[in-house]
């Protein structure tokens, strides 16, 4: 029997911002259920299951919350699966729902990741002391800075780069209502005056610290068919993992990241992504990733990928635009960075991401990774139904 196509039908996040002190956990997480659900003009009682996923528990203090955010999301009584890949957790989390309508479990599933960072401090989570790793290590920018400048060094890539893409990305963001950061006064300027947080890394190059959730609903053919919007329909996904150090190990291209973007274009009839998708939601938590990661997932040749960023290509009128929502850069909600890309995409071929459309979208990427780019997750979603 062939696999049941999947239909994304339903879209909700909360405005992302540092800290939403107003609502509980278990509220941030139904403001986002609520919406897709209303998107999808379903019921709680239209969901079969439940899967949610967020980053190490210790980013917000709170062990295993899936038990009693149960109640919040409408699943008791219901099958509820928690994933968890540290940053890619949004993407997988949002591939395990996939599958499980894919495999005709369940006909109608809610998928949602959330984070509240502010009841905790992921910039010290992620510092471990002595002697469980080297000192000076503070946070995630200090792991990537390396692998950033052995790009630089690799490509010739000119300092500049790492800040048009934040300069894109926050003036993207201005034409998103969820994105946390919202700045009407950015200018190239102010990005690359910036103070120097990890070299050449520099403060307005990073991505915030952000409370938010981003829930989806996927369906069945039979369930698109009802669906009063049109659907985004999953044309392929994947996800791939590596250790997080290996001898031989390239940290600026990983081959989990390569091998996953490649077998999500073999699902989906891709031959040559550059000409054939027309959006990209890519997981850039540090502005340098996105040159990186174009030629990671085979957008651009090894070494080229700066010069599609220094010329426009990504740009939200360019011919490949990137990150059209403001990207990672713009709004983290760590355990839904991922999801928030997947869903980006799927309003993208949906023609319902308002103001940051890309105009005749069809096809769109949406991309997470996460630990220490070890962890993958990508799909690609269609304005048509998959032919396969």
């Amino acid at each position: 029997m062939p696999e049941e196509p999947v239909a994304v039908v339903g879209v909700g996040q909360t405005k992302h911002v540092s800290a939403r002190r107003d609502v509980s956990l278990a509220g941030l997480v139904r403001e986002a259920a609520v919406r897709a659900l209303e998107d999808a003009g379903l019921t709680w009682a239209d969901i079969d299951a439940v899967v949610i996923g967020k980053a190490p528990d210790f980013f917000e203090g709170l062990m295993m919350p899936e038990l009693y955010l149960a109640d919040a999301l409408g699943a008791v009584g219901k099958p509820m699966l928690r994933v968890h890949t540290a940053g890619s957790v949004g993407g997988s989390t949002a591939l395990v729902a996939a599958n499980l309508v894919s495999a005709r479990v369940h006909r109608t599933v809610l998928t949602l990741a959330f984070e509240k960072q502010s009841e905790s401090n992921a910039m010290w989570g992620l510092s471990l002391p002595i002697p469980f790793q080297q000192p000076l290590l503070a946070g995630a920018g200090g792991f990537f800075a390396p692998h950033v400048r052995a790009y630089m060094r690799r490509t010739g890539a000119p300092g500049t780069i790492g800040s048009l893409v934040a300069y894109k990305d926050r003036r993207n963001a201005l034409k998103n209502p969820y994105a946390h950061i919202q700045d009407p006064d950015i200018t190239l300027e102010k990005v690359q005056s910036a103070p120097m947080l990890w070299d050449p890394i520099r403060y307005s190059e990073t991505c915030p610290s952000s409370d938010g959730a981003c829930a989806m609903i996927l369906t069945d053919r039979a369930g698109a068919d009802r669906a009063p919007h049109p659907p985004a329909w999953v044309h392929g996904g994947a996800m791939r993992s590596e250790p997080t150090l290996f001898a031989g190990k390239d940290f600026v291209s990983p081959r989990a990241g390569k091998d996953c973007a490649a077998d999500v274009y073999r699902q989906a009839g891709i031959s040559d992504p550059r000409r054939e998708i027309d959006a990209v939601e890519m997981y850039v938590p540090f502005s340098w990733y996105e040159p990186m990661w174009l030629e990671n997932l085979g957008f651009a040749e090894e070494g080229e990928g700066w010069k599609l960023t220094e010329s426009g290509v990504t740009e939200l009128d360019g011919d490949l635009p990137v990150n059209p929502s403001g990207g990672v850069l713009s709004t983290n909600p760590i355990g839904a960075s991922g999801m928030i890309r997947f869903a980006e995409a799927a309003l993208q071929v949906r023609g319902q991401a308002g103001e940051h459309q890309v105009a005749g979208a069809r096809k769109a990427l949406g991309h997470a990774y996460g630990g220490g780019a070890q962890f993958f997750a990508m799909w690609l979603v269609g304005a048509e139904p998959p032919t396969g």
